[in-house]
């Protein structure tokens, strides 16, 4: 990973927005869980479970949460997250590093945490958090055609912001900020990115 594209200051979850978090922000960590299988790199992501007032219910994302005060880093965050979520054993991961923290629209700061581990590994969703685990390949989502920015929720709606969406993969959609932390990741691995 190239660290001065991985350690600059915080990122806004809209192109365009200077990162400004304010003292009500609160911490957050999520685990970009990578893998290797038959030569090509794949990256995991969850779906997570439908509930009623969850205003991220059912979408895509990386297995995380919200910093607990027993969390020593958010390194320790994102790993308590992800064996809770998704049944990853912490001693499974080999940590990478850490991607530059991404400041929310709805006042999180959240540190993406970079590890790589074995495959096959097996992994359960705790289904109250997580419907479905899936990987996509790296290939695909560093090929440009496969993003792009567009308005949400709608040209012209009163609350229109300029957001990153994928294409559909394997019947999911990728968008908003796991896309953008996405595409920094993919940044660092590859030089200075959006």
């Amino acid at each position: 990973m190239s660290p001065g594209a991985c350690h600059d200051g915080p990122l806004a979850e809209c192109p365009g927005i200077i990162a400004a978090p304010t003292a009500k922000a609160q911490r957050a960590a999520v685990l970009l869980p990578l893998y290797c299988r038959d030569g090509a790199w794949h990256l995991v992501f969850i779906r997570r479970a439908v509930h009623a007032h969850d205003r991220h219910s059912g979408e895509v994302g990386f297995p995380g949460g919200r910093w607990e005060d027993r969390d020593p880093d958010s390194t320790a965050t994102a790993l308590r997250e992800a064996q809770e979520e998704i049944g990853l054993p912490p001693e499974r991961v080999r940590v990478l590093g850490r991607l530059r923290p991404l400041y929310t629209v709805s006042q999180f700061l959240v540190t993406p945490v970079v590890g790589e581990i074995p495959w096959p590994q097996p992994l359960r969703p705790e289904p109250r958090e997580v419907s479905r685990i899936f990987s996509i390949p790296l290939a695909w989502l560093a090929a440009p055609r496969h993003h792009r920015v567009r308005p949400y929720p709608a040209p012209g709606h009163p609350q229109a912001r300029d957001l990153i969406f994928f294409d559909e993969y394997d019947g999911e959609l990728l968008w908003g900020v796991t896309a953008r932390i996405t595409l920094d990741f993919l940044g660092c691995l590859t030089g200075p990115g959006p």
